[in-house]
């Protein structure tokens, strides 16, 4: 081969089109809307999994309110925040509400208690209600 072929073959492979620069940014484009779009399923999962935990760890802390008061389940959520200089209340004011903001509902049923949340739509009574 001549040196003006080998310039001609080194110049044309040397860089990418126009055309390649602007596929390339499509595509990671695209990508990036794809992991958007499962990260933020993900999220709502995550959230729901968080208020089904949290529900149980109210029920327990009610639970044990009852040991600790005869028998007798709390009024009102904020009962359980409660606490003495040396016995701290059995939840902190922070896990009264679920992972949406909205404040979960309870109602006691004899020997038992209810305890919801209105779910990632925030309106009680529907059907993506958390329950325990």
């Amino acid at each position: 081969m001549n040196d003006k072929m080998k310039r001609t073959i080194r110049n044309s492979s040397s860089g990418f089109t126009l055309v390649e620069l602007l596929m390339v940014v499509c595509i990671l484009g695209i990508l990036a809307a794809g992991a958007r779009m499962m990260l933020s399923g993900q999220d709502q999962e995550a959230r729901i999994t968080t208020a089904r935990t949290s529900i149980q760890a109210i029920e327990e802390a009610c639970q044990v309110f009852s040991m600790k008061h005869n028998g007798k389940y709390p009024d009102q959520l904020e009962e359980l925040t409660q606490g003495t200089d040396d016995n701290p209340g059995l939840l902190k004011e922070s896990a009264l509400n679920d992972p949406w903001g909205n404040p979960y509902q309870y109602q006691k049923k004899g020997k038992r208690v209810s305890i919801r949340s209105a779910g990632p739509d925030g309106d009680m009574n529907t059907d993506d209600d958390i329950t325990n």
